[in-house]
């Protein structure tokens, strides 16, 4: 990895890590207030313990090998992986990898806020993390999945579909908080809510930009199509509650902004032009009717996680090399490829084939 681009991968993991403080804030103003120190542990517990589990085994699990459905062995606590065969750009990508790791069980927090001790959190979390995430990343990210062409570019369907499907199972298991729903749970704190949403937004421009794994055009591309689908999202928010109840709301703006950039993740690298408004406009819409269906399926979920992660199960199908709508960035090929028309060459990008055949490599790295 040359240097400019080991700078730029060093830079986003720096910024994916930062999102994991920002969504503490985020919910942490959601929750009521009594809660608000449990739910900020509940995120940072995540920092602490994750990068464990991702070096130890976690990496290899996800990355090793040439399984379809779990990885191998090979790098247990980074065994093999060093700094000289290419400037350091394996372990800074086993870094950033590993901010995405932290974040993802932290995002279900929000779905169960006010019922799970932290205790059942401590345990839930790393057993969570090796039981459905690690091979979750490895069936889209080397795995089958990716081969039967699943597109992703930066995490949506590994990352957020991933958390929204964990949140919901969940909230089930655990139940309805007592009063819910003829009691509400107003946000105890906008102020932490709108600064949460800052640092997440600030943040995504490392985790979409940052998956391109180099410092070139494509990763530009994710970067204006991550802000330009956020401001989309969240302005097609404001003016549904404004047209459906007479007042937006501050909420309503965070809300549509986290559902944009969760939408537009998993199309980050894969479209342009006007694809990334329409993506953001139309994520926008449907979340904001989303957070009512819990009241009427009657799943408690608090902080409308499901919801706001659904927008990705949409637009992981959304971009298309061939679509004269929605438009798309090209090429749309792996590192090492020797021809962006090469149909075998697997455009999922958090895990670079490095090989020059196009085929699928022994190892994705």
């Amino acid at each position: 990895m040359e240097s400019g681009s080991l700078a730029w991968v060093l830079v986003s993991a720096a910024l994916v890590l930062f999102m994991t403080p920002g969504l503490a804030f985020f919910y942490g103003g959601m929750d009521r207030g009594r809660n608000v120190l449990n739910m900020l542990m509940m995120n940072f517990y995540c920092i602490l313990v994750v990068p464990i589990v991702w070096v130890a085994v976690g990496y290899s699990l996800a990355q090793g090998g040439t399984g379809n459905y779990i990885g191998n062995f090979d790098h247990v606590f980074l065994d093999g992986i060093g700094i000289l065969e290419d400037n350091g750009g394996r372990i800074a990508t086993v870094a950033f990898l590993g901010m995405f790791a932290c974040i993802t069980p932290a995002l279900i927090s929000g779905a169960v806020a006010d019922r799970m001790k932290f205790s059942a959190w401590a345990i839930f979390v790393p057993v969570w993390l090796l039981l459905v995430f690690v091979p979750i990343f490895k069936w889209v990210f080397g795995g089958w999945l990716g081969d039967r062409g699943s597109l992703d570019f930066a995490g949506g369907t590994a990352i957020h579909v991933n958390a929204g499907i964990a949140s919901l199972a969940a909230v089930l298991v655990l139940g309805r908080r007592k009063g819910w729903p003829k009691e509400g749970h107003p946000p105890h704190s906008m102020p932490l809510v709108m600064i949460g949403t800052g640092i997440l937004w600030f943040g995504w421009f490392g985790f979409n930009a940052g998956s391109a794994l180099a410092a070139n055009g494509l990763a530009a591309q994710a970067f204006m199509n991550t802000f330009l689908a956020a401001a989309a999202a969240g302005l097609v928010w404001v003016a549904i509650e404004r047209l459906r109840d007479g007042h937006a709301t501050n909420l309503g703006a965070a809300s549509g902004i986290v559902a944009g950039l969760v939408a537009i993740t998993p199309a980050a690298g894969y479209v342009s032009g006007a694809a990334p408004l329409a993506i953001g406009a139309i994520a926008g819409a449907v979340c904001c009717y989303a957070v009512r269906l819990k009241s009427k399926a009657g799943y408690d979920d608090a902080l409308d996680v499901v919801a706001c992660t659904s927008s990705a199960v949409w637009s992981a199908r959304s971009p298309s090399a061939s679509s004269p709508i929605l438009g798309s960035s090209a090429p749309r090929s792996r590192p090492g490829c020797s021809t962006t028309a090469d149909s075998t060459c697997s455009v999922n990008r958090l895990s670079p084939t490095l090989s020059q055949s196009c085929g699928r490599s022994a190892s994705p790295w």
